[in-house]
């Protein structure tokens, strides 16, 4: 018996461990192509759901999946509404888990870990990630099948066989799945537990399936606990997942024998009737939802009411119409710029809230934010090789450089301002406390780049003498201010008053601000070159 013990704890363990290591590996490869993910995902809802399938496939984890996308929404990159879809379709896409237990991939196991062993020893760059990802999906096939074979005694264990094959009381059954996906964050573990039991015909479909209900119901668990940590929109997602599993539980409760009775018709198999118990239950989820999507996300938005901001990620001010018209076309450009550089700006201003709280969802805004200024730097520079094709004017000409120079600065800023975001990131984690005088120093510095900012937005608009002229000086007072606050660091480094982490993060913090300023000073000098009002006519 402890055998049996030690084989099915090694076999839950192996599974976790394949499970989390895959989701992480799909996560990081999947981020690469995050803008492909959300051009498709914000479509429509069935798209979403198509998306949310997919994802969840990939990363053998609806709740990873829910995750990612109460990340996208919470950085303002998809709304609420349009993430509804992508959770539907993870709670889809999680059943395929369940009904390869079925089919048996437990028994090819070892292939899988063999093949994914030998791609990531002897394979290079993308064979070597396909390696990984496969031995870490034997892995969870693997754990699968040591926990059968531990509980494959138990069928001559009267006890045992009498209990599970008795009749209990359905909220008995939901309960325990619910605790216990609770507690794992993977409804996939306990229902897989279960399909291995109805293969050793140690448990009914009348028993399994309200633990499939409370398994179903208790997966809300990881969203619920990841919107604590974020801001109104990932609350409203958690919320509304909760309400989505829910009042599919409430529907399946209520009509339990039916649902049992179309279980046993579908197939003699119990194995087979839990996977399709799981199945069905989250179809017909989807089946009372996907129609009603937009009254339902009204209906979240009175119960959590507030401000929902969304960044697009792509251009809303490039028309290809006007690449005929260079005057016009390049108001477009400006306009596209000035959403750019606002949103630089935001980013740089949330980098520097970092050293104030810092806030782990706030570090993934602003990577996310990232993304939308690296493809906006993109399509504009596509824009302007579009127009430098049609003839233009010595002055038009100016402009267009000029705006390709402003493109790139600006892509420099959040650059910049990501580098602040991971400077709070290891301060955070090494616990490297600022001394006050070197908080109260980057305040200073901090807001008087803000403001330089704030006027390199306007300085977007059009040319204006007098707002150069700020920036440059306030320029010059920025850089006296960073040489003195990093000849006052040291001071303070040498007399020990300062933690020793900290020194190299703070001077890092300094330089990155001036960096950002300079690429003001920049915009400002290139605008004091260009003609005045170049653009006011914007006919």
């Amino acid at each position: 018996m402890t055998q049996h013990i030690f084989l099915f704890v090694a076999g839950l363990a192996l599974f976790l461990l394949g499970m989390v290591k895959l989701s992480e590996q799909m996560q990081r490869v999947f981020s690469s192509r995050i803008r492909e993910y959300i051009r498709i995902a914000v479509r429509k809802p069935f798209s979403g759901l198509v998306m949310g399938l997919i994802t969840t496939i990939f990363f053998q984890s609806s709740s990873a999946a829910t995750l990612l996308t109460m990340g996208l929404v919470s950085a303002g990159l998809v709304s609420f509404y349009h993430s509804l879809g992508i959770i539907l379709g993870a709670d889809i896409g999680t059943t395929l888990t369940i009904q390869l237990v079925v089919w048996k991939v437990t028994d090819i196991s070892p292939v899988f870990l063999i093949v994914g062993i030998s791609l990531y020893f002897m394979g290079k760059d993308h064979l070597k990630i396909v390696g990984e990802a496969l031995l870490y999906f034997g892995t969870i096939f693997y754990g699968l099948s040591l926990i059968g074979q531990a509980s494959a005694p138990l069928k001559d264990s009267p006890a045992f066989v009498s209990y599970f094959l008795s009749a209990h009381h359905p909220m008995t059954g939901l309960l325990i799945g619910l605790i216990f996906t609770a507690i794992v964050h993977a409804s996939a573990i306990p229902i897989s537990m279960l399909v291995m039991l109805g293969m050793q015909g140690l448990i009914s479909i009348d028993n399994a399936l309200p633990i499939v209900i409370g398994a179903n119901v208790g997966t809300t668990a990881t969203a619920l606990m990841g919107s604590i940590a974020s801001d109104i929109n990932g609350k409203r997602m958690a919320l509304a997942h909760l309400i989505f599993k829910c009042s599919g539980a409430l529907v399946s409760m209520l009509l339990l024998g039916q649902f049992i009775d179309l279980l046993k018709a579908a197939s003699p198999s119990i194995a087979q009737q839990v996977a399709f118990g799981h199945f069905l239950f989250n179809l017909a989820i989807v089946v009372m939802f996907i129609f009603i999507l937009s009254p339902f996300s009204a209906f979240v938005l009175r119960i959590l009411p507030g401000q929902q901001e969304v960044i697009p990620l792509w251009p809303e001010y490039l028309h290809t119409r006007y690449l005929t018209e260079p005057r016009k076309a390049l108001v477009c450009v400006r306009d596209e710029l000035k959403r750019q550089i606002v949103l630089s700006e935001r980013m740089c201003r949330t980098a520097l809230e970092q050293y104030i709280k810092y806030r782990p969802v706030k570090q993934r805004n602003v990577m996310y934010m990232e993304l939308v200024m690296d493809n906006l730097q993109a399509e504009i520079t596509r824009y302007l090789w579009g127009i430098s094709c049609g003839a233009l004017s010595e002055p038009l000409t100016r402009l267009l450089f000029a705006y390709s120079s402003f493109a790139y600065d600006i892509e420099r800023i959040g650059d910049r301002s990501v580098n602040l975001a991971e400077l709070a990131e290891q301060k955070s984690r090494r616990k490297a406390h600022f001394t006050p005088t070197a908080n109260e120093e980057l305040r200073a510095i901090g807001t008087l780049v803000l403001e330089n900012l704030g006027d390199a937005i306007k300085l977007v608009d059009g040319k204006n003498i007098d707002i150069i002229r700020v920036v440059m000086e306030r320029e010059r007072r920025i850089d006296v201010k960073i040489k003195k606050a990093i000849g006052s660091h040291l001071e303070r480094f040498y007399k020990k008053m300062c933690v020793a982490e900290a020194g190299p993060i703070y001077v890092d913090v300094l330089v990155n601000l001036e960096r950002i300023s300079d690429h003001c000073r920049l915009i400002a000098q290139l605008t004091n070159e260009l003609e005045d009002n170049l653009l006011s006519d914007r006919q």
